[in-house]
């Protein structure tokens, strides 16, 4: 005869039975969930030992004893996990994490070392000697693992840069934003085109800017193409040979996508104005045409000057922000170049490379896309 149970007996809703039969049969589930959730179903159907309930989910009764108990104090949902263990006690006290936190955020140079940054190496090095004229001998065996440990826990990454560019123009929103009603008001334009309301546009408005130093590189060996089943890319002779860099200047129409460029060996003021002549030779005699430029010294030198002298009324400037190229949408263009034609191209002579850049911009055009500045668009209006 079994003997009577003295503890309390498990009992569910109607809605927690269901949670833990789903739980018992669920593939995705681990384990042991699925197996302690079939031992408090059977534990609460009062049909079986818990013996025989061992022997049914292959454990020890007094797994079966301590799974129970642990529902019947702390619910069902602890039950089917571990409950929080104290470990080991802790070897690095706050005040030592904190001065260790502190040695990661000064520069090596400025304790002594040659090094601009950290890495784990000599800063575990550094704390391990410092570390007992500072008060925290615990620190004497910190291992790279236990110090990677407290900066991550910590968010701090002193072996690495992030950059960012300083905001020197004090007129930088005001500037942003007249480069963003810009970009509002060709919007406007285009809807109004694309509805018919417009024949063309009143004043066209062109994306430009410099790409200097794009560079001539020849291979020294021809490449080998992919072989199936032995080479999956092509292979190339890490050396090469330079023959110099071409500087492209391109202006994105932002009404139709269509883009115009000059390619030299300098980006000097003259080279400026022979854009605008193409430019000029280009659009519709009369129409105006507006610039988006940066605050390269060739837009506003004298020479240029003198040139916009020679057809007034015909171009119109309007400059991004010092240090806000990125206002210009041009730069899209050049970034998708960049990660296209431009990636890994090898060239017999400069003047292919110049070929092969005229050649990308006609097949831009054959198929051109409208650019849409859309960053902060909607804190934009138009009076």
């Amino acid at each position: 005869m079994a003997f009577p149970k003295k503890r309390k007996p498990l009992v569910f809703t109607q809605e927690e039975l269901e949670k833990l039969q789903a739980i018992h049969k669920a593939r995705s589930e681990e384990k042991r969930r699925t197996v302690r959730a079939g031992i408090l179903l059977d534990a609460a159907s009062g049909k079986m030992s818990d013996q025989a309930i061992a022997r049914a989910h292959g454990v020890n009764r007094n797994t079966v004893v301590l799974c129970v108990n642990k529902c019947l104090r702390f619910g069902w949902k602890a039950a089917l996990g571990e409950l929080p263990r104290p470990g080991r006690p802790r070897r690095l006290s706050d005040e030592a994490t904190t001065w260790v936190l502190h040695c990661a955020c000064q520069k090596p140079k400025e304790v002594g070392y040659s090094y601009e940054l950290w890495t784990y190496g000599l800063l575990t090095r550094y704390i391990r000697q410092r570390c007992e004229a500072a008060g925290y001998p615990e620190l004497r065996r910190l291992s790279r693992s236990k110090l990677h440990k407290i900066l991550t826990k910590a968010e701090l990454r002193p072996h690495k840069i992030r950059y960012y560019v300083e905001r020197r123009d004090p007129d930088f929103e005001s500037k942003m934003a007249a480069v963003l009603h810009i970009y509002k008001e060709v919007e406007i334009v285009n809807q109004g085109l694309l509805r018919g309301e417009l024949r063309e546009a009143p004043v066209i408005t062109i994306s430009c800017d410099e790409k200097p130093g794009v560079q001539a590189l020849a291979p020294k060996s021809p490449d080998l193409p992919p072989v199936p089943g032995q080479y999956p890319s092509y292979t190339r002779d890490y050396e090469y040979e330079r023959l110099g860099t071409v500087s492209l200047l391109a202006g994105l129409d932002l009404h139709t996508g269509q883009v115009t460029e000059i390619v030299r060996d300098s980006h000097k003021s003259s080279d400026f104005i022979a854009f605008l002549q193409k430019l000029d030779a280009i659009y519709p005699t009369g129409t105006p045409i507006r610039l988006l430029l940066d605050n390269h010294s060739a837009h506003i030198s004298r020479e240029t000057q003198a040139h916009l002298q020679t057809v007034p009324g015909r171009f119109r400037f309007a400059f991004t922000p010092t240090h806000g190229s990125w206002l210009n949408l041009v730069e899209t263009l050049f970034s998708k170049m960049a990660r296209s034609m431009l990636r890994g191209i090898r060239v017999a002579t400069k003047e292919e490379l110049v070929q092969r850049i005229h050649q990308y911009f006609e097949e831009v055009n054959a198929d051109p896309i409208v650019f849409r500045w859309k960053y902060k668009m909607d804190e934009v209006t138009i009076d």
